[in-house]
């Protein structure tokens, strides 16, 4: 193996190291939304208008089912903490993947090398 081989394995040996780290993940955006009811005289009805909220949604598409569903107030930061894990994995991946292929595009050359050597010590 040669010493850019070496140095692409570490620096995937790196990207798993820090995927362990990732804590609890999921996909998607977190919306925030007021709303208008429908109570005469309320305050959401008044000039200018005071509306409900704000009430907070995620919203994701995994295996090409769309899902939502809301978030309370309290739970909004760890949601928020759990889409930047999503978005880290996805950026980990990524780039595990660049490597990887650089790597086997290295190995694939080497072996297209070692075979158009000639074996050491043949004779003619």
């Amino acid at each position: 193996m040669n010493s850019e081989d070496q140095s692409l394995e570490l620096k995937i040996d790196a990207i798993k190291r820090e995927l362990l780290k990732l804590g609890p993940l999921q996909p998607g955006s977190l919306s925030q939304q007021y709303n208008v009811c429908g109570k005469p005289g309320c305050r959401c009805k008044a000039d200018p208008p005071q509306k409900h909220g704000p009430y907070y949604q995620i919203s994701y598409t995994r295996r090409g089912k769309s899902s939502s569903r809301f978030v309370t107030r309290a739970a909004v930061p760890l949601v928020k903490q759990q889409l930047l894990n999503y978005e880290r994995l996805r950026e980990l991946v990524d780039r595990w993947i660049e490597l990887s292929t650089k790597l086997c595009t290295n190995q694939v050359a080497e072996l297209k090398c070692a075979r158009k050597k000639p074996a050491s010590g043949a004779s003619d």
